[in-house]
């Protein structure tokens, strides 16, 4: 068992309910976050949702076994056109989201805390997992029904026979003027039963009976429980579920991370035709501006001209 790290955040902590055949995983971010939205300085609706998104994407991702970039998108006609949340194996995540920023300021004077049919509209909720060229990528995609995003996914995990689980997501604002609650916070916690080992009616009935258990235990967990820093993951299951008994193990570090350089911008840019390049100059240059963290790249006549020959995977970024 690995000792609790007090002052620990931006990570994954998986945990064991030792009198059960169940799994889970708790998330909590903070400077991770925080600064994801920094470079962007979104509206607080939107800033809510892609901070609740990266906290759901980090859960979902560590319930996987992958090697390469878990992304989570949802795409609407509301508000909020597009929110992507993204993240590696190797624990780097981004994210961000395009919307109307007259229509987000208008329904912000209507409802502090939009549902998420009033922010995005009709729409889908899918994740794609990337292992790279050479392999296939899998890939879910569920209507939005319902009103918070974890609604959302629990619709898709009705659907699934892969994965059957229950998740709560919170995200805080910066409140108060104190190094102790400056900054954005999400958090998120999992839980993911295991198939039945056997066929015994007991045994199952059993099984029922126990996630029933964890996941009203799980619903007592508070948004301010989720996303208090002053709270320890280790506390907060104790508190959950020592009843049965709750085993956590090594945490995964989570890192704010773009993986956008000039050569990947070099290589989208060489995968263009000439009319396209053409089409984008602004005074005989391109002007490229990463979505995820605002990073921009400029490139002459010169540097077009000595753009290299496009790999085959020009367009993955």
């Amino acid at each position: 068992m690995v000792r609790p790290d007090h002052s620990a955040d931006d990570r994954i902590l998986p945990f064991q309910i030792e009198a059960t055949r169940l799994r889970g995983r708790l998330v909590r971010l903070g400077p991770l976050v925080d600064e994801i939205l920094r470079h962007h300085r979104y509206p607080k609706l939107v800033a809510t949702r892609l901070a609740e998104a990266l906290a759901l994407t980090a859960a979902l991702a560590a319930a996987l076994k992958y090697d390469g970039i878990f992304t989570l998108q949802i795409k609407g006609d509301g508000p909020v056109r597009l929110l992507v949340a993204d993240a590696t194996s190797a624990g780097q995540m981004r994210g961000y989201a395009q919307f109307d920023e007259a229509a987000v300021a208008a329904l912000a004077l209507q409802d502090a805390d939009p549902s998420v049919p009033r922010l995005f509209g009709a729409g889908y909720l899918a994740f794609t997992v990337d292992q790279g060229q050479h392999t296939e990528r899998y890939q879910g995609i569920v209507e939005l029904e319902g009103a918070t995003l974890a609604e959302c996914i629990h619709a898709y995990f009705r659907q699934s026979e892969q994965l059957e689980a229950a998740i709560l997501i919170a995200a805080r604002p910066p409140v108060g003027a104190t190094a102790e609650n400056a900054g954005w916070r999400a958090g998120a916690l999992m839980l993911q039963r295991l198939p039945p080992e056997g066929p015994d009616e007991t045994e199952r009935e059993d099984a029922e009976e126990s996630w029933r258990r964890a996941v009203m235990l799980m619903g007592s967990c508070s948004t301010a429980e989720l996303t208090d820093p002053g709270l320890p993951s280790e506390d907060l299951l104790y508190r959950l579920f020592h009843e049965d008994g709750v085993r956590v193990f090594r945490p995964i570090p989570l890192k704010a991370e773009c993986r956008c350089s000039r050569a990947r911008v070099e290589r989208v840019l060489a995968s263009l035709g000439a009319a396209d390049l053409e089409e984008m100059k602004i005074e005989g240059r391109i002007f490229v501006t990463c979505e995820f963290c605002g990073r921009s790249y400029d490139f002459s006549e010169a540097d077009l001209a000595a753009l290299p020959a496009a790999p085959e995977d020009a367009a993955d970024s």
